[in-house]
């Protein structure tokens, strides 16, 4: 069945918006329509996290709440969940959310503009029972200019425990109406513009046939800025998130299989097992307010240069399945990238799935150099993944991001390593020859020699860290 209306959970009610905008921001939506104006607009491309919001969604009959930057998520997006602004947090007595009072019981705001954002990340943090250790991670998507994040911290590791909230005591309401909202496809028409949120991939090729010039979204975090910073219109959206079919882990085969709709969160989670390093990486990519919305397939599809988890996924030799009208296709994501934000994909095609091998007795390790630790963007970022036995170097990938206009296998440095004594003296050699692999731009993150200096020094360092067995690592 096929609706044109979107509906959500809004202070205890089920909400109905018959053909909305598709281009209109949830921000917009909250200030413009629902005249709630806590949520503040900084930055408009989820930097700043001064717009973030909670969305309680029904996960194993359960809400989970995630915290989102609402400045760059489109309202239609909201469909079958449970909205939740700043506002909502007040009781109906008037009296503050156990969050609010440890905002204002340890001094933690001051101009202010920044606190609603603060108080929104660190609820969904309480909500969901995270402890003490992911403090800083939860507020790592949200910026203060003025107050500092000392009191901030303080005021989330004080938050009464256990506490008993409105939210908390309307949860079955809430489940309830959640399981009202009906697994309708929906075609939304309105002011020249089209949005398809297909359930199925059999419903999703049957819009792509019919709509081949349309955008896809997964995630949106990246295609909201045509929007929000570029002040284009996008004619046409297919939103791929309501498909569960591309929304999925599992492993097979040796090999990890993801979903191309599986939010960053969740890769983020998973992998650790895995490759450490790749999880080290990802808790490092934007914020949580990204990662809940990001996915692993709009991340490779987006093609930036810059994108983290491509590298990584480079020098662990990952395939991608694509879908086309033919089929599926299988390549490797080596062959994948073009140029400057161009892949191999065609118009009206899509990937389904990523497939990481799982290397055993290989050493892989990755780094990400960027100004900021948290919540920026990479000036460099490297992975390394090596077989070493004997002293010898039997098998080798390396790749960069912020290298070339794609990001990049470093295949003379490659060549001359494999087959070569793993020592420190090759590695000197070695590291020369990433000039040759690479001739990167200088620009506002950093200059040309900066990065090949960088380069260079991240492979001695994972000489040294493996030689040694020792991390040599600046963490927060």
């Amino acid at each position: 069945m096929i609706t044109n209306k979107v509906q959500f959970i809004y202070e205890n009610k089920l909400i109905e918006l018959e053909n909305p905008d598709p281009n209109q921001t949830i921000l917009s939506f909250i200030r413009d329509r629902l005249k709630k104006t806590g949520t503040k607009e900084g930055c408009a491309e989820g930097g700043c996290g001064a717009c973030t919001i909670v969305l309680g969604e029904l996960e194993n009959k359960k809400i989970k709440y995630k915290a989102i930057n609402s400045c760059i998520s489109f309202t239609p997006t909201l469909h079958g969940k449970q909205l939740i602004v700043v506002e909502n947090l007040v009781s109906q007595d008037g009296s503050y959310h156990p969050v609010q009072e440890a905002m204002v019981k340890y001094h933690a705001s001051q101009c202010g503009f920044c606190t609603p954002g603060f108080v929104m990340s660190i609820f969904a943090m309480s909500k969901n029972k995270n402890n003490n250790n992911d403090i800083k991670d939860a507020i790592s998507g949200n910026l203060c200019r003025c107050t500092g994040y000392r009191p901030i911290i303080d005021a989330a590791k004080n938050i009464k425990k256990n506490y008993s909230d409105e939210f908390y005591k309307n949860s079955k309401t809430t489940i309830n109406l959640l399981k009202k909202i009906h697994s309708k496809s929906i075609i939304i028409e309105s002011k020249n513009k089209k949005y398809f949120a297909p359930k199925t991939l059999n419903e999703l090729r049957k819009v792509i046939q019919k709509n081949p010039d349309s955008d896809f979204l997964s995630g949106g975090t990246d295609l909201s800025l045509k929007v929000t910073k570029d002040r284009q219109e996008i004619k046409k959206i297919i939103n791929l998130n309501n498909i569960k079919e591309l929304n999925f882990i599992k492993i097979k085969n040796n090999e990890i299989i993801f979903g191309s709709t599986t939010p960053l969160i969740q890769v983020e989670k998973f992998i650790l097992k895995y490759y450490p390093d790749f999880n080290n990486i990802l808790r490092r990519y934007g914020s949580v307010q990204i990662r809940n919305v990001g996915t692993i397939g709009g991340n490779i599809a987006t093609a930036s240069p810059i994108g983290d988890t491509l590298p990584l996924l480079l020098s662990l030799n990952a395939k991608i399945i694509i879908q086309t009208k033919k089929g599926n296709k299988q390549i490797l994501l080596n062959n994948f990238f073009i140029k400057y934000r161009k892949t191999k994909l065609k118009k009206g095609e899509f990937i389904k799935s990523i497939i990481i091998p799982i290397y055993k007795n290989y050493n892989f390790k990755a780094y990400k150099i960027s100004k900021r630790f948290d919540d920026d963007i990479s000036s460099v970022c490297a992975s390394f993944n090596f077989k070493i036995k004997d002293q010898r170097i039997h098998d080798v990938a390396i790749a960069y991001g912020g290298m070339a206009e794609i990001p990049k296998r470093a295949k003379n440095c490659e060549n001359f390593l494999k087959n070569s004594k793993f020592s420190e003296d090759i590695f000197e050699k070695a590291k020369d020859l990433l000039k040759r692999d690479f001739n990167p731009i200088s620009d506002m993150r950093a200059s040309k020699q900066y990065r090949l200096e960088v380069a260079e020094n991240l492979l001695i360092k994972f000489f040294i860290e493996t030689k040694t067995k020792k991390l040599f690592r600046v963490y927060e």
